[in-house]
């Protein structure tokens, strides 16, 4: 969804664009990749898919037995210099502090990619850390109410778009399947101007997000908060979390 600026045809490197393909085709279904495989899932030659095996081998982002290729740690670096130079991160985390430490749960700063949601800063309670997304956890954005929020954010058509790639999964019994649920999910979203998940990756764990805009209106990501539901109700809750959201939100507009 997110629109990437045009590339005068003079300044494309086609070799680096095939190594990061190579490198983005292993997963968490696919650890280890033959040279054959790798070019299955990327589209690019064997010959010279095993090249670029060979090539990444050399620089230390793989690892080989002379059949299969597996990533090593060295491909970390590549998503370290994000979180090291990045601004957002560095501004959003005294205030991912202040709604963690109040409210007893995980608070979360998250962008989209493509069709996920990634968490690139976090501050949280120690009660449900077992339950949180460590940085860089790629998520589904249909399961937690940061991606409903900078969902909200889209026009429809995009949001079909997106829908029109998603394979709904359940993670629990309350997991939302069906394209009407989403949608109603991402209107609610759009009204409020707040996305509320419950139970969709964890049962017995609520998720309140606010998206976050530039000073021109452009998103940027969505602050949330995790919180274990106990009995707590839905709208105590939101009156609970939604102040410190809605500060945090208006403090970042005008850094941004």
């Amino acid at each position: 969804m997110p629109n990437t600026p045009a590339l005068n045809k003079r300044d494309w490197i086609a070799g680096l664009e095939k190594g990061l393909r190579i490198i983005e085709a292993f997963s968490d279904t696919h650890p280890r990749l033959t040279a054959s495989t790798a070019a299955r899932r990327t589209g690019i030659t064997r010959t010279a898919t095993r090249r670029y095996l060979r090539t990444l081998e050399h620089l230390g982002y793989v690892e080989s037995d002379g059949q299969y290729f597996w990533l090593t740690p060295r491909v970390l670096r590549l998503g370290w210099s994000y979180f090291d130079s990045a601004k957002i991160p560095r501004a959003v985390q005294p205030h991912l502090q202040r709604i963690s430490l109040t409210l007893g749960g995980t608070a979360y700063f998250a962008v989209l990619d493509e069709d996920d949601v990634i968490f690139v800063s976090k501050d949280g309670s120690n009660k449900i850390q077992n339950i949180g997304y460590v940085l860089g956890s790629r998520v589904p954005a249909n399961i937690c109410s940061a991606g409903i929020a900078m969902l909200s954010c889209r026009t429809p058509d995009e949001i079909d778009t997106w829908l029109s790639k998603r394979k709904l999964v359940p993670y629990t019994a309350y997991t939302t399947t069906t394209e009407e649920g989403i949608r109603e999910h991402i209107n609610n979203a759009r009204q409020k101007g707040y996305a509320i998940l419950e139970q969709q990756m964890s049962q017995r764990v609520r998720g309140i997000a606010v998206p976050i805009r530039t000073r021109e209106g452009h998103l940027t990501g969505a602050i949330s908060v995790s919180l274990p539901m106990g009995n707590e109700t839905s709208e105590a809750a939101v009156l609970r979390a939604l102040p410190l959201l809605r500060e945090a939100e208006y403090a970042l507009l005008a850094t941004f």
